[in-house]
């Protein structure tokens, strides 16, 4: 009988409705400063650098988070990526594959990934953040019940992806701000 149990009692403050929009923003809102954490001040030579030969460097991480994020939320929006529909893969070197979101990436693929300066990894971000906030401040707590992808067992929710979403993005931004600290900068 040593834990505490909430049976019969009020409703105490952490049980009540958590506001879901608040509370997917405030993540949501986390992941471009670690990334901008990761890229200001670094420059685009060492961006590029990798600090093995098996390892991913800083731009192809952010880019890498901000394409999963402009692919997957386009999909759940239904329209367009941001990176298709305008010169962000050029000012990557890249085409603008909407497949190509770096999974999968082998060695040669992850050295293409060059922006034509650093600012350009941090601005991509900030766009594909804005619509995905201006989405998720109209999101209502019964959007997260729609099925998005039915190829899995269970199929996929809109709040399953949108939480792999941002824990890939946040993963990644971890691992670009360890890389820079691998060399040095």
């Amino acid at each position: 009988m040593g834990g505490r149990s909430c049976r019969g009692k009020a409703a105490l403050w952490w049980n009540r409705g958590v506001d879901v929009a608040s509370l997917l923003l405030e993540l949501y809102r986390r992941i471009p400063p670690l990334a901008r954490y990761a890229v200001d001040g670094v420059d685009l030579g060492q961006l590029i650098e990798r600090p093995s030969s098996d390892s991913n460097p800083i731009a192809w991480l952010v880019w890498h988070l901000a394409r999963v994020q402009d692919h997957h939320v386009a999909e759940l929006l239904g329209t367009n990526q941001l990176w298709i529909g305008g010169e962000w893969a050029s000012r990557f070197g890249l085409d603008p594959d909407p497949t190509n979101t770096g999974y999968g990436h082998a060695a040669q693929e992850v050295a293409s990934v060059r922006p034509e300066r650093p600012e350009v990894l941090l601005e991509y971000l900030d766009a594909v953040s804005e619509r995905t906030s201006t989405m998720l401040k109209n999101l209502a707590p019964a959007d997260l019940d729609r099925i998005v992808d039915r190829s899995w067992d269970p199929p996929v929710t809109m709040g399953v992806r949108l939480v792999s979403i941002a824990d890939d993005s946040l993963q990644h931004a971890g691992q670009a701000a360890y890389v820079r600290g691998l060399l040095g900068v």
